[in-house]
C-alpha cells in the first residue's frame, strides 16, 4: 500500500514539474522547402552558455521545436549543412511559425509576435532587394567554388559586386526609415544591430541610435549596442590614436608616441594564410619606394600560438614585428576593434587615424592621398 501511495506521488509531482516548466515553453513550427538535409541545427543562449539541439524535419519540410525559457531568446535555426539560417526572436509561452525556402532563407517569415511581425513586415516590404542580392551572392558563391578566372568573369564578378552593394546601400536606407517611424521598439534595434552595427560606418551607426528612445534603450540589446558604437568611434576614421604598448620579436618594447609626427602602418595579419602573405608581399613593394624617414610599418600577428614565429616571410620583413602573444584577446585588438585579418591602418603624423582596413595594395595611394590632405 505504501508503494502504491508513493508512486501515486512521484506521479502527481512529476505532472506539477511538468506543468510548471510548461508555463514557460515556446514552440517553433517550421514548414521549410528546398530543405536538401532533413536535420535543422538549432542554437541559443541558455545565460552565457551556448547551446546547440539537432531537430529532424518530415520529407515536406515541417518540423516542431518545443524548448522552456525564461526570458527573450533569440534562437538560431541552419539548414542545408549550415549554409543558410534564420533568426527567431521568442518570448516564454510564444508560438512561432517558420515558412519559406531554405535557398532564400533571407525572406523566411517568421511571425508570432510583435518583434518577429515587424522584422517579417521588412522583409516582404524590402523582397524584390533581398531576393535579387541572395540571387548574385549566389552566383558569385558558385563561380568561385568552380575556379572559374577568365577576364570576362573577372569582370562580371566586379559588376556583380557593385550591385550587391548598391543592394545593401538601398536596404540600409531603408532600415534607417524603418527605425524612424519605430523608435520604440525592440525590432528597430535588431535591425541596426544588422545593418549598421559594423567598423566600416560609425557615425551612420551612431546617427540611428540617437532615433532610439524611452526604456527600449535600457534594455540589454539597447545598452550593448550603445557600448559598441562607443567602442568603435574610439578607432574610427578621424579619431586620436588609441595607446599601445608592445614588444617586438627582438624583445623591445615600443609604444605608440613613439611614432608621433611619422605616417604609420599598422598591419594585422596571420602567420598563416594566403591572403596574410599576399598582404606582406604588397607591402614590401610599397614599404621599398617609401620615405623611411617619414614612413613606419608594424605588423602584428595575432593569431599564432607557437613563440617564436616560424613563419617563413618573418625573417624577411622589413619593418618592426610583432608577434602578439594574447593573440584576438590582445589589448590593441580590442582598442583597434580588429574584428578580421588581415587589416591595415594608416594614422597620420598628428596621431589621427586616417585610414581603416585599407587593403595592402591601395596602402601606396592611401599614403599619398594622406599626404595631400594634410598639406
Amino acid at each position: 500500500m505504501k508503494f502504491v501511495k508513493l508512486s501515486i506521488l512521484i506521479i502527481i509531482c512529476t505532472l506539477l514539474f511538468s506543468c510548471k516548466n510548461n508555463e514557460n515553453g515556446v514552440a517553433l513550427k517550421g514548414d521549410i522547402s528546398s530543405l536538401e538535409n532533413p536535420q535543422v541545427l538549432v542554437s541559443y543562449f541558455a545565460g552565457d552558455t551556448l547551446a546547440i539541439d539537432t531537430i529532424m524535419s518530415d520529407k515536406r519540410g515541417r518540423f516542431t521545436y518545443k524548448n522552456t525559457i525564461d526570458t527573450l531568446t533569440v534562437f538560431s535555426l541552419y539548414f542545408n549543412n549550415q549554409s543558410s539560417s534564420v533568426m527567431v526572436f521568442a518570448h516564454p509561452k510564444d508560438n512561432i511559425s517558420i515558412k519559406g525556402d531554405a535557398q532564400l532563407s533571407d525572406l523566411i517569415k517568421v511571425n508570432g509576435n510583435e518583434i518577429n511581425n515587424d522584422l517579417t513586415l521588412f522583409k516582404e516590404s524590402n523582397k524584390e532587394l533581398l531576393q535579387q542580392r541572395t540571387l548574385l551572392l549566389r552566383n558569385l558563391k558558385e563561380e568561385k567554388e568552380s575556379n572559374s578566372a577568365s577576364n570576362n568573369r573577372i569582370l562580371a564578378n566586379a559588376d556583380e559586386i557593385a550591385k550587391i552593394n548598391s543592394f545593401n546601400q538601398e536596404l540600409t536606407l531603408n532600415a534607417e526609415e524603418q527605425v524612424k517611424k519605430n523608435p520604440t521598439k525592440i525590432s528597430s534595434l535588431i535591425l541596426i544591430n544588422e545593418f549598421f552595427a559594423n567598423s566600416e560606418n560609425p557615425k551612420g551607426f551612431s546617427r540611428v541610435l540617437e532615433y532610439m528612445q524611452g526604456d527600449i534603450l535600457k534594455s540589454k540589446m539597447g545598452l550593448n549596442l550603445k557600448a559598441y558604437s562607443e567602442k568603435i568611434n574610439r578607432s574610427a576614421e578621424g579619431s586620436s590614436m588609441p595607446y599601445f604598448r608592445l614588444v617586438d620579436k627582438s624583445g623591445d618594447t615600443i609604444q605608440s608616441y613613439d611614432y608621433r609626427g611619422k605616417y604609420l602602418l599598422l598591419s594585422f595579419i596571420s602567420t598563416t594564410g594566403i591572403d596574410s602573405r599576399e598582404t606582406i608581399q604588397s607591402l614590401k613593394q610599397t614599404y621599398r619606394d617609401v620615405n623611411k624617414d617619414s614612413v613606419e610599418f608594424i605588423s602584428v600577428y595575432i593569431d599564432s600560438d607557437i613563440y617564436p614565429i616560424s613563419y617563413i616571410e618573418n625573417d624577411s620583413i622589413p619593418w618592426t614585428v610583432v608577434p602578439e602573444k594574447k593573440s584576438w584577446a590582445s589589448d590593441i585588438v580590442e582598442a583597434y576593434n580588429i574584428e578580421f585579418i588581415p587589416n591595415n591602418i594608416l594614422i597620420s603624423p598628428a596621431g589621427i587615424i586616417s585610414d581603416r582596413n585599407v587593403p595592402a595594395i591601395a596602402v601606396e595611394n592611401a599614403l599619398k592621398n594622406s599626404v595631400k590632405n594634410n598639406r
